[in-house]
C-alpha cells in the first residue's frame, strides 16, 4: 500500500522526533502502538534518573512551518483522551511497565530540518 503525502511527511517527523530524544538518552520500547482507543507514535524510557526509569509515551505532531497553530498546540483535550486511554491499555498489556512512573511529552515537528519542539510531561492525567 503506498503512502500519502501526509502520511510519509508523518513517518518521517516521528523518525526525526526519535532520533532526537534517542540523542536526548532515552531509549525506545515501542513504535505505533495501536488499540481500540488510538494509537501511542513512540513509548520510551528516560533513565535521566539515577535510580528511576520513566516510562514516556510521546505524540508526534507534524505542521508545516507556516501552519495557523503549532504543532505542538494541535493536542487537545481529546487527543489527550484518547493517549491516556491508549497508554492504559499498553500498561495493561505490558506489565513489565505497570509499576514505571509515566509521563506524556509532546514533540512539534514543523520543519525536518530544524531541532523538534519538545514538551516533557506536556500534560498530566486526572485520575
Amino acid at each position: 500500500m503506498t503512502q500519502t503525502r501526509r502520511q510519509a511527511s508523518g513517518a518521517e517527523a516521528e523518525a526525526a522526533a526519535e532520533r532526537f530524544l534517542t540523542a536526548k538518552g532515552l531509549r525506545a520500547v515501542a513504535r505505533n502502538y495501536q488499540c481500540r482507543s488510538g494509537e501511542i507514535d513512540l513509548v520510551m524510557l528516560d533513565c535521566s534518573e539515577p535510580d528511576e526509569e520513566v516510562l514516556v509515551f510521546v505524540e508526534v505532531r507534524f505542521r508545516p512551518h507556516d501552519a495557523m497553530v503549532s504543532a505542538v498546540e494541535t493536542v487537545d483535550e481529546r487527543k489527550q483522551r484518547k493517549l491516556i486511554q491508549a497508554a492504559r491499555h499498553f500498561l495493561m498489556t505490558r506489565t513489565e511497565f505497570e509499576e514505571h512512573p509515566c509521563r506524556f511529552d509532546v514533540i512539534g515537528v514543523e520543519c525536518l530540518e530544524d531541532e523538534p519542539n519538545w514538551v516533557a510531561n506536556a500534560f498530566e492525567t486526572t485520575t
